[in-house]
């Protein structure tokens, strides 16, 4: 009975994880790749090589006039090219390179852009770009409470994902039959999918934190939730960077860490505000849990990437306690509770976007003026050439004290200078 059970398990686990679901699904939603150029001299269709972009970027390339650049025109007025093959609209390449190897990957074919693009912004949601936008946004502009403890939230996922999948090591989805529309993070691990698990937990966190706090429908809240989590979550299949076992497992472990958590926010938030000692400990972990961490067999943006999530958690938890006891962004006193959300006016909205973009900007200035410091100092420090600055980053004893100091750097002034700066000037 028992070795039943093991059995089936085995089985559904393999089920899940077959490529071939990815692939299927993927071209479902209109990606096709391209045939080899063997292929297309023996009659089979194909994209126009010569056509393609190389670096990516244009995915919604207008199909080739007859009769212009280097294809001719057919029987039936198709573009043929050099070859004459037939040459096919939308054939790209991934976005960007692969982040260890420089490969760009293979051509593919897009035949619905609406999900093309849909699914670029879903895969956004778990990258670099947004997270240092909308947790700034929501501390200047929404709420320093709520955002405080989502990257509390963010900071416990994102390291328990990475570290579970330098554990579990699985490869990514075969290619082929995946066509792979991304390949940044192609070199990581695949189990479980941290874009999972942060499209799982923020959203999530986001509406248990606002609930009954912010006055707004339950049910406006946990569709917007749902809807976050199911874009980011279909967006990794579609990229061809998860397997649905990936998927699955990463929303259920983020699930877990939740129901683990959740109750320890209140905690941990008035600790790093409150205790003398706060700092030291803040550093000391953050640092500590990185270090026991990275055991990699080779290079991958999976520890760069952890040290970049916990020193920018540092930062923010050294700037709770900073702004604690210079009494910036106080926390609202329970007796106004739930709060009432402010009329969407253009003087409001305005303000808004103003200490957005100059917030924003002082983020982006102290990462290039940090990054530009620390980098060839740590070079030094250490003895590592530093006229290669990709490979310098791949030794281990410069990658991390960069990610920590660049981005312990920006977590701090993301809730500290910013909001300083902003009280200073009357924009708070």
């Amino acid at each position: 009975m028992a070795g039943g059970l093991k059995a089936g398990f085995v089985r559904l686990m393999d089920y899940l994880q077959d490529p071939q679901h990815v692939a299927r699904f993927q071209r479902l939603c209109g990606v096709r790749e391209t045939e080899p150029r063997d292929k297309l001299r023996n009659g089979a269709p194909s994209a126009r090589h010569g056509d393609v972009q190389n670096g990516g970027g244009d995915a919604t390339r207008r199909r080739p006039e007859s009769g212009r650049g280097n294809g001719a025109a057919g029987e039936n007025g198709q573009v043929l090219d050099k070859d004459g093959v037939e040459a096919q609209e939308s054939a790209v390449k991934p976005l960007r390179r692969n982040s260890l190897t420089g490969d760009l990957g293979q051509e593919f074919i897009i035949d619905n852009k609406f999900l093309f693009y849909l699914f670029t912004l879903g895969t956004e949601l778990g990258n670099e770009l947004f997270y240092i936008s909308f947790f700034p946004f929501f501390m200047w502009n929404v709420d320093a409470y709520v955002s405080r403890r989502l990257v509390v939230v963010w900071v416990l996922v994102m390291y328990l994902g990475q570290c579970t999948k330098d554990v579990i090591r699985w490869p990514r989805p075969a290619s082929p039959p995946v066509v792979k529309v991304e390949m940044f993070y192609n070199s990581e691990y695949s189990m479980p999918s941290t874009h999972a698990m942060s499209g799982t937990a923020i959203p999530l966190s986001l509406f248990l934190l606002t609930y009954r706090r912010w006055e707004y429908p339950m049910l406006l809240g946990l569709s917007l939730a749902i809807s976050w989590c199911v874009l980011v979550c279909s967006s990794r299949i579609y990229m061809g960077m998860h397997s649905i076992l990936d998927i699955i497992a990463g929303f259920l472990f983020s699930l877990l860490i939740l129901l683990v958590f959740s109750p320890a926010l209140e905690i941990i938030d008035t600790f790093n505000r409150t205790h003398p000692y706060a700092p030291l400990i803040i550093i000391s972990l953050h640092v500590g849990l990185g270090l026991f961490s990275f055991t990699l067999d080779t290079w991958s943006t999976s520890r760069g990437d952890t040290a970049q999530i916990l020193g920018s958690g540092a930062g923010i938890a050294l700037a709770s306690h900073i702004n604690y006891h210079l009494g910036l962004l106080p926390d609202p006193p329970a007796s106004v509770l739930p709060l009432q959300p402010p009329s969407f006016t253009l003087s409001l909205i305005g303000l808004c976007l103003l200490r957005f973009l100059l917030g924003v900007i002082i983020l982006l200035a102290t990462r290039a003026v940090m990054k530009a410091l620390t980098i060839p100092l740590v070079c030094w420090l250490f003895g590592i050439p530093s006229n290669d600055v990709r490979k310098a980053r791949q030794h281990m004893e410069v990658e991390l004290p960069y990610r920590y100091i660049v981005y312990g750097t920006v977590g701090l002034n993301a809730l500290f200078l910013v909001p300083f700066l902003f009280a200073y000037v009357g924009l708070l």
